[in-house]
């Protein structure tokens, strides 16, 4: 494929589906490691309310208004998860279940008793995104990534999910120690002065940004799979856990990339005629990368052991 092809027809969706899934993996090695890596599958049931509140706000479907409105209900929604895990002090699953179910219900509420029950969801976006799409039609080959005028025309999910991207990147750098400790030893983290409660809502909250600037290009099927599957076949690698994050960032960023390529390529190679998902492909192939690192991984049977700090 020439550059006149590939930079605008494949170019943008490999930035984003890179980014993406590097933006999720990033919180995802905590999430994981504290058992609370399924807030990624509670964050895709629970922006249906802010969709339908910002729809009933604006009286039109666009994208700032539905990623507004998608956040907030992300964002009350891990607070009361965090809230609900304390005071009820119950185990941060049966959180999630009670949070994005009864959230999710009330957004169907919101849909059937408005007159919002006419505007058609996409089911299909919302699962599989729209990655292969995001073309740039400004472009016309290599010379137009230093050319403003045509970078102005980029699809605006570039701009979302890079500064989603950038925005988990320095929350993770500014809070490293407290977040290493907290994780490890919350009791400890609170002696020595580290607000463990806000620090936790801190890090879903920041999971949910990214999952939500995902969310609208690649679908929840990526984002569920990248909180999940990187940082859990980086833990079968090392026992650091700055090695574990840089794992999980090659996991997700290989996921991402080869992903693509196989869905529109691998058909093609065995002779069929139509690409396939590849948000389906990126998805099935971290799960992929997750088996082999759980069969050949150095430190898969010491899993459990703590890692290093």
């Amino acid at each position: 494929m020439s550059g006149a092809e590939f930079v605008p027809l494949s170019l943008p969706p490999l930035v984003i589906g890179t980014c993406a899934a590097i933006a999720c993996a990033l919180p995802g090695n905590f999430l994981v490691l504290r058992r609370q890596a399924l807030i990624g599958d509670a964050i895709s049931h629970v922006v249906l309310p802010g969709i339908v509140v910002a729809f009933l706000l604006t009286g039109a479907i666009s994208t700032w208004p539905m990623m507004l409105g998608a956040s907030a209900a992300s964002v009350v929604a891990v607070i009361l998860i965090e809230a609900i895990r304390r005071l009820g002090r119950i185990e941060p699953g049966a959180a999630m279940g009670v949070v994005f179910t009864t959230m999710f219900a009330a957004g169907v509420l919101l849909l059937e008793q408005t007159d919002t029950s006419t505007v058609h969801l996409d089911v299909e976006h919302a699962l599989y995104g729209n990655l292969e799409s995001l073309i740039w039609l400004d472009a016309v080959g290599w010379t137009s990534l230093w050319d403003f005028e045509a970078l102005a025309g980029l699809p605006p999910e570039v701009f979302r999910i890079g500064a989603a991207l950038c925005g988990v990147s320095l929350f993770i750098a500014v809070f490293w120690r407290a977040l290493k400790i907290s994780t490890f030893d919350e009791g400890f983290a609170r002696a020595v002065g580290i607000a463990t409660a806000p620090l936790g809502i801190a890090l879903v909250i920041t999971a949910a940004i990214a999952a939500v600037a995902a969310f609208d290009a690649v679908g929840s099927i990526i984002v569920i799979a990248m909180f999940i599957c990187p940082p859990a076949a980086a833990r079968m690698m090392t026992n650091q856990l700055g090695h574990q994050v840089a794992w999980s960032v090659v996991f997700a960023a290989v996921s991402a990339i080869l992903g693509y390529v196989l869905a529109g390529y691998g058909p093609l190679w065995l002779g069929l005629q139509d690409a396939v998902s590849a948000a389906g492909m990126i998805a099935t192939l971290s799960g992929v990368i997750l088996a082999l690192c759980a069969r050949f991984g150095p430190c898969r049977r010491r899993a459990g052991a703590p890692l290093g700090v």
